[in-house]
């Protein structure tokens, strides 16, 4: 696409695309619009004209611009359930790094822009990012003169060479329509316009993850652990990835090691149950990850093994060899053992490096350090289901991995594997935020001015207001200081376990950015700051402190955990 004609033009092809009638120029496929609004992308939004429309049905849009000038017009007149996003195709780099699955894609006068050369590859990407049932609407031109597609970066485009593309991915076509009436009544132009739709589990990636959990052979748990870790990962750090193709995503193999020893810590060290028929605690043997340094992490808590935590010589050293010996046993045993249904051929590769023991200095647990073991690589569409379906797919491991080890010559009481399996993220804290208000409450009264409320903008009395999470604790196990915010006990009361809503998060940004910047940036906290935003938050660039880009990625988590868990929404009303 010629991005240099859609920026120099900004200004009246904005005024021209908003003079148009969504609902007219979309009626070929509007029969195929899901009943139940749900998240959609808007592929090209140009304008905003479509993506709001879909918002004011009722539909979350992620809205990808990648010309500049008109990104920003259709930014200042959108809607507020839009969320808007710098990316294009063919690779939507930045879109696939958020991690979200759509109900809806929509490619609306954007097709013809892409050569010929890039087009396969476009209809994959597209295709992955479609939840199963999901509807994709891609809108073919045909027709323009010369000078216009020079201009504009135009190519001939087919419905045949679309429905190759569909026929490759186990795409159904719902629809092809014809309309020879261009709604500018230009007489040279025509549109046709093809409605696809994934099937149910389309990708096969949940009948494969049920294949593991359910079917696999396994004496040890360690098949189960490994995709549990996984799957924590996925939902809870995404922002962790290290590099990203077509059809892979690659993690530090450390941190897979890290999140490993968080899982196996409480079984082992300290509720005693066996994770394997001829294991024993007593003599120390039995797993060939556990080594001399994993019994030394009893004197660890589980919240310290966090990303972010420093540690001093000693006890890294410990945590090092401890991180080492899992990675390798993960490699030789369930990464190895996890294959695709009859075959011999692995679902996940790692390639481990050898590290050294830290000497006299600390270390720190970040994605630099935790790449020092090597990497782990995971399938693109597997790790997006992971972190989709992850409120799914861990109650079905966790009844597995319950009923292996009760086949073990210990039957063990029910009761002890609700504690036993419970994700320890450390308790729900908001010391430091609150810490950080009092502080700034005092040092605004000195300048005649107030901390205010995020979400109501009142004033906030001193020692009476609240720290909020902002994604609720009870959905989502986040205690980052990018998530915690000062309220009225009020407004708290009333959100409760709830999301804010996309309308009340732009009435509240400025205020979001503000209590980031002084509470956080502007202290001795800027660098867990942006350490805990970049692990957590996708489309975060951790070498700035980039408010903006931070917003703008927790705008897109919002939407995430609003598709992917149903949580509700929390529209402000009685604090007014």
């Amino acid at each position: 696409m010629s991005q240099n004609y859609y920026n120099d033009n900004a200004s009246a092809l904005f005024d021209r695309y908003q003079q148009l009638d969504p609902a007219a120029i979309h009626a070929g496929w509007l029969k195929h619009l899901p009943a139940t609004p749900g998240l959609a992308c808007d592929i090209g939004a140009g304008s905003g004209r479509d993506a709001n429309w879909l918002a004011a049905q009722g539909w979350d849009v992620i809205a990808v611009e990648p010309a500049r000038a008109l990104r920003e017009m259709g930014q200042q007149h959108s809607h507020p359930n839009v969320t808007w996003l710098d990316d294009a195709l063919p690779e939507l780099s930045r879109l696939r790094t958020a991690g979200h699955r759509f109900n809806l894609i929509l490619i609306s006068a954007v097709w013809m822009h892409l050569p010929q050369s890039k087009r396969e590859r476009a209809f994959r990407i597209l295709s992955e990012l479609l939840a199963p049932g999901g509807i994709l609407v891609i809108t073919l031109r045909h027709g323009s003169d010369k000078r216009e597609s020079r201009e504009r970066g135009f190519h001939p485009v087919s419905t045949e060479e679309l429905n190759h593309f569909a026929r490759q991915r186990a795409i159904a076509v719902l629809d092809v329509s014809r309309n020879n009436l261009d709604q500018m009544n230009r007489a040279s132009v025509k549109w046709e316009t093809i409605t696809f739709q994934l099937p149910d589990d389309g990708t096969g990636n949940l009948p494969l993850l049920r294949h593991i959990i359910v079917n696999d052979d396994k004496a040890a748990s360690y098949k189960l652990g490994l995709l549990r870790t996984l799957i924590r990962i996925a939902e809870s750090a995404s922002g962790m990835v290290i590099k990203r193709t077509d059809d892979t995503v690659t993690i530090p193999f450390g941190l897979v090691g890290l999140y490993w020893l968080k899982l196996y810590k409480p079984l082992v060290l300290q509720h005693n149950l066996l994770q394997t028929p001829t294991a024993s605690h007593q003599e120390r043997k039995g797993y060939g990850w556990a080594g001399e340094d994993f019994w030394k992490l009893d004197s660890f808590s589980n919240y310290d093994l966090r990303v972010g935590s420093i540690f001093a010589a000693e006890q890294a050293s410990i945590l090092i060899g401890a991180i080492r010996d899992a990675c390798a046993n993960i490699q030789k045993m369930p990464a190895h053992f996890i294959t695709y249904p009859g075959q011999n051929r692995q679902v996940f590769t790692c390639e481990r490096k050898s590290i050294r023991r830290q000497q006299n200095q600390h270390w720190r647990i970040d994605k630099e350090t935790l790449s020092l073991f090597g990497e782990f690589t995971i399938p693109a569409s597997l790790w997006q289901s992971m972190g989709q379906f992850a409120c799914w797919l861990e109650p079905a491991i966790i009844r597995e991995w319950a009923a292996l080890m009760n086949r073990y010559d210990l039957q063990y009481d029910s009761s002890i594997f609700e504690k036993a399996f419970e994700w320890e993220e450390g308790r729900r804290d908001t010391s430091i935020a609150r810490k950080q208000a009092s502080r700034l409450q005092q040092e605004l009264r000195q300048e005649s001015q107030y901390l205010h409320c995020t979400w109501s903008a009142k004033r906030l009395q001193d020692k009476r207001f609240a720290i909020d999470h902002c994604f609720p604790w009870t959905r989502w196990l986040n205690n980052d200081l990018w998530n915690l915010m000062p309220a009225t006990e009020q407004a708290n009361n009333q959100k409760r376990d709830r999301l804010p809503s996309a309308p009340l998060m732009h009435e509240s940004e400025n205020r979001i950015k503000t209590w980031w910047q002084r509470a956080y940036l502007d202290s001795e906290f800027g660098e867990r700051f942006m350490l805990e935003a970049e692990t957590a938050l996708p489309l975060v660039q951790g070498d700035k402190q980039d408010v903006e880009g931070i917003f703008e990625a927790m705008l897109h988590q919002r939407a995430r955990l609003k598709a992917n868990q149903q949580i509700a929404e929390w529209n402000l009303n009685a604090e007014r």
